[in-house]
């Protein structure tokens, strides 16, 4: 037998030890009785009497129950709308903030499938006004008006109709993407060019800039080496050192992933060529020595073209080329080789063609502009929407920020007041300057960090009238703030919405410099509630100004890339029927005029006129 097994003691009998354990099983019963008894005693009196009977316990029972449901009221505040905002408070003056529609900021339309929580904006006609308030870390942030949600009731129902308008009129399009043939009206062709007008180019990368190396610009399919997640400012993937001038390398990879292509051009609704014409002239922007070859590739490529069958159908009024960098880079309207670009887009056969930059001309016929890209280019449905979601939670202690750098060769330049006036209030702005020395912009973090953390973006023109930062401000839900409409509203027609006091502010630049307004002060007076309206709108933009990666594609959303060659088409097909029917509707205006009729589909007298005068 094991030494570790129990022995009985030899003094007791086996008969003592059995009565010995009936007795203490015994006693253990009594024992769960009489606990179960008071645990049921100790409840019927917790929950089956009601206390609030009692005089002088009322009143606490009701103040427990106000403060839980208080504390869960903030909770889910903080959930929905983590922001921080100015603290609004009333006052019975109008508020003096004009966008270019109306004299007020409008508000926002509605989220799409999950993405519908939204703060509701007040009507047009309560008056209040946004100030700031600190924190213990001496920022501003935002707080809540106590009430504000009763101030808003008479709203409430407007809003949540136009809600239920615009959900109704996304899932029909939904629908209609799903259902319809999918290619019907859709088809494009793609033209095989020489690879000398693309890919050679890129293959030369290192002399695609005098002072940089651009060949880590174009691995992964032209986004660029992977940003990865520094901080977790961004998403574990999709972030990459995407640089603001290689568009035309991301857009040829994405159309090769486009669910419409046809190798017969008579089925194509339009003709794609893709000829990096921004990699083509920047060989030659800053190089006095090669000027003279700035032409060479433009003219022989538009000779090639007018050769082929497909060009002779409709005259190259089909066909549409997408350029990298802003048009001012190909419109060179003299002979002199010394002067700035080449002469790609006052060429004849370009005049018939539709010319796609980051910046367009205000001032010409066939010039659209779509979206600068971005950090972000993501791979599937979900990151867009885990993205915006991260937006909507992002806390902001800022009101507003500028990155950027001072201009003082330009003499109607605004930056030297907008950096003046944002180091004069510390609490309320923060500021990159981006000097070359620091390279603090090229670094996507720094920039990214800053307007995640900021309510308003300052956009002021710079070298042209856009810039990357606006898209940027909008991937990082920053409403943006333009001081001329040269910016954004008559450029992005088919990726920014018409309403575009709904998502951005507009501070006249002459207002700034010349009558020294306070662009603290127009900010902080916006009500707390159309900022809301204004940032979620911002955050819904995102799918719309993001080219997904081109190895993918988005299965639900439609990112910049696909709102582009839906513009293209709808353009294409109604160049066509011009054609058919003998018509030509650019004759009805003067391209002097074209921002102004493409924008508003008028030439009437406007109060933007003084903002596009050529010289002024």
């Amino acid at each position: 037998m094991s030494n570790n097994r129990r022995r009985r003691p030899p003094h007791q009998s086996h008969h003592q030890i059995v009565m010995e354990n009936h007795i203490t099983t015994r006693h253990r019963k009594k024992f769960w009785f009489a606990f179960f008894v008071l645990f049921f005693f100790w409840y019927m009196m917790l929950y089956g009497y009601d206390w609030s009977s009692i005089p002088g316990l009322s009143s606490v029972t009701h103040n427990q129950s106000d403060d839980d449901k208080n504390q869960e009221d903030s909770l889910q505040s903080m959930g929905s709308n983590p922001i921080p905002e100015p603290r609004v408070v009333e006052n019975n003056r109008e508020i003096p903030i004009k966008s270019s529609d109306s004299n007020s900021v409008p508000e926002s339309g509605s989220a799409k499938n999950q993405l519908e929580n939204t703060s509701t904006p007040k009507s047009d006609n309560d008056n209040v006004t946004v100030v700031s308030d600190e924190s213990n870390n001496n920022d501003p942030i935002v707080e809540d008006l106590p009430g504000l949600e009763k101030e808003m009731e008479p709203s409430l129902p407007k809003e949540e109709q136009k809600q239920e308008q615009e959900q109704e009129q996304e899932d029909k399009a939904v629908t209609e993407r799903t259902t319809q043939k999918p290619c019907t009206g859709r088809y494009v062709y793609v033209h095989e060019l020489p690879s000398r007008f693309n890919h050679d180019y890129i293959k030369e990368c290192k002399l695609l800039n005098k002072w940089h190396d651009m060949c880590q610009y174009f691995v992964n399919s032209g986004l660029g080496e992977s940003l990865g997640n520094p901080q977790r400012l961004f998403l574990p993937s999709g972030w990459y050192i995407t640089h603001q001038f290689s568009l035309e390398v991301i857009f040829h990879n994405r159309m090769k992933q486009y669910e419409c292509l046809t190798n017969d051009s008579s089925k194509a609704a339009a003709i794609f060529v893709p000829y990096y014409s921004g990699l083509d002239v920047s060989r030659y922007l800053w190089d006095s020595d090669k000027a003279s070859v700035k032409d060479s590739d433009s003219i022989e490529l538009l000779k090639w073209l007018r050769e082929k069958p497909e060009w002779k159908l409709m005259n190259g009024r089909d066909h549409f080329l997408v350029s990298g960098r802003i048009t001012w880079d190909f419109r060179r309207a003299v002979d002199n080789y010394t002067e700035w670009g080449n002469k790609l887009m006052v060429l004849p056969e370009s005049q018939n063609m539709t010319m796609l930059t980051i910046e367009s001309s205000p001032w010409d016929k066939n010039d659209f502009a779509i979206p600068y890209p971005t950090y972000f280019h993501p791979r599937t449905d979900e990151q867009v929407l885990e993205w915006q979601n991260k937006m909507r939670r992002q806390k902001r202690r800022s009101l507003f920020c500028f990155a950027g750098a001072p201009r003082p060769n330009m003499e109607d330049s605004i930056r030297s007041e907008i950096m003046s006036q944002c180091a004069a209030a510390p609490k309320k702005c923060r500021l990159i300057e981006c000097k070359n020395d620091k390279h603090n912009c090229l670094k996507p973090a720094n920039v990214m960090r800053m307007f995640q953390n900021s309510v308003f973006c300052l956009q002021p023109p710079g070298d042209s009238f856009t810039r990357r930062s606006t898209f940027d401000s909008i991937l990082a839900g920053c409403i943006p703030v333009f001081f001329s409409p040269g910016s954004a509203y008559v450029q992005y027609l088919w990726h920014l919405p018409k309403d575009h006091g709904s998502y951005s502010v507009l501070i006249p630049e002459g207002d700034v410099k010349r009558k020294g307004v306070s662009i603290d002060s127009v900010l902080s007076r916006i009500p707390r509630s159309r900022v809301s309206a204004m940032r979620e709108k911002v955050i819904k933009l995102i799918p719309s100004v993001v080219y997904a990666d081109p190895r993918s594609r988005l299965k639900r959303l439609d990112d910049a890339f696909d709102l582009t060659v839906r513009g293209v088409v709808r353009r294409v097909e109604a160049l066509r029927k011009e054609m058919k029917s003998g018509r030509n509707h650019s004759g009805a205006f003067d391209s002097e005029s074209s921002w102004k009729y493409y924008t508003f589909g008028t030439t009437a007298e406007h109060e933007w006129d003084h903002y596009f005068k050529r010289y002024r």
